[in-house]
């Protein structure tokens, strides 16, 4: 049996020595790292925070607490804030990759456009955790999500008789 043998690109051996044709490379198993926003000062390879990110992405309340989410996107395409349980942020993204261009609007979700702001006012009854995200298609497989932990009420401050039994 003989070698087969290949011709490599020429960019070959200087993208694996970590220089690419925009600039250094980051070679992490099977990913790479490539600097790819034009307003990125030169030899600034930092994640700057802005973009398929929430900042902050942990989020620690007490059940009944009612809290405004204003979510600001300073990014260049749409985005989503949706709060959910994991099983049904799970279910909607799987959905939203089917259907990308699917309309819906609901209490517990905000579209923000670029440069817009959304917002959501919610009241959280039920002790857990909870998570938000952007169900953009892409975006929630791309880490674009959030922790909510709602810590049960305190004995002392249970439910009147009167709201015994709802959440």
């Amino acid at each position: 049996m003989t070698e087969m043998q290949m011709p490599l690109p020429d960019n070959t051996a200087a993208m694996m020595a970590g220089q690419g044709p925009f600039g250094a490379v980051g070679m992490g198993g099977m990913f790479s790292v490539l600097k790819v926003r034009a307003d990125q000062p030169r030899g600034d390879y930092a994640d700057p925070g802005w973009y398929l990110r929430f900042t902050p992405d942990r989020i620690a309340l007490r059940q009944g607490d009612t809290v405004r989410f204003t979510v600001r996107n300073r990014g260049r395409q749409l985005h989503e804030f949706v709060i959910g349980t994991q099983q049904a942020l799970d279910e909607h993204a799987a959905l939203m990759l089917k259907f990308p261009n699917m309309a819906h609007d609901e209490p517990y979700m905000a579209h923000v456009g670029p440069g817009k702001t959304g917002e959501i006012v919610w009241t959280f009854n039920r002790a857990g955790d909870f998570g938000f995200a952007c169900l953009i298609a892409g975006h929630y497989q791309a880490g674009m999500v959030g922790r909510v932990t709602v810590a049960a009420r305190p004995a002392s401050a249970s439910t009147t008789p009167s709201q015994k039994g709802k959440p």
